[in-house]
């Protein structure tokens, strides 16, 4: 009887530990690999795990954003993604992903603060005035969106999304011939979209 209760308290001993033996690193490798194989609920619990162990490991609520985003939690993504900021607040990737979480929610104003921000700790980052550009057609400010399109071609002068927003701005703000001059920039660059456009918006 001793030695089954010895045991009973020896597996329960052993199953404590394995419980604390993994990581943060672990829970960090295995919730990214869920995450590259589309096992956002994975992730998010792997990430979660993170967070328990240490409430102010940044990257943690940051993945965990992204992974809610993929679900279509977008405010879900966008709390995480203001925590990942309450701890790292000059990180401008954190800004842009939350921005674009806002416009998925429509909240287009909101959204552009958040690309403001980002520009302002990293006055080259592409993908923000890319995603303020896209914002402000959304809020037709075909003006406002063909400057912040052509600040991102600047910057990476075969940044084919840019080369496609700017062309749609262009056209809707009447300049056809520049905007299909554009889109057919975009086409050579590889944009699958741009070709409908043209046949669609370049007759």
């Amino acid at each position: 009887m001793k030695t089954f209760f010895f045991l009973i308290l020896t597996l329960s001993f052993f199953s404590i530990i394995n419980c604390y033996s993994q990581t943060i690193e672990d829970y960090s490798k295995n919730g990214l690999t869920k995450a590259n194989q589309q096992n956002y609920k994975g992730a998010i619990e792997d990430f979660s795990k993170i967070i328990e162990m240490n409430p102010k490991y940044w990257e943690a609520y940051y993945n965990r954003g992204l992974a809610k985003a993929a679900l279509g939690d977008y405010k879900g993504a966008i709390e995480d993604y203001s925590k990942t900021l309450e701890i790292k607040p000059q990180n401008e990737i954190a800004y842009v992903n939350r921005g674009v979480a806002k416009v998925k929610l429509q909240e287009y104003k909101e959204a552009i603060v958040d690309f403001d921000k980002a520009i302002g700790i990293n006055p080259k980052y592409e993908k923000a005035y890319l995603n303020r550009g896209t914002t402000k057609s959304n809020l037709q400010d075909y003006t406002g969106a063909i400057a912040d399109y052509n600040k991102a071609i600047e910057i990476n002068p075969k940044y084919v999304e840019a080369y496609f927003g700017r062309g749609l701005a262009k056209i809707f703000s009447g300049q056809k011939d520049s905007g299909c001059l554009d889109l057919n920039k975009a086409e050579e660059l590889g944009n699958k979209d741009a070709y409908k456009a043209i046949k669609e918006l370049c007759k």
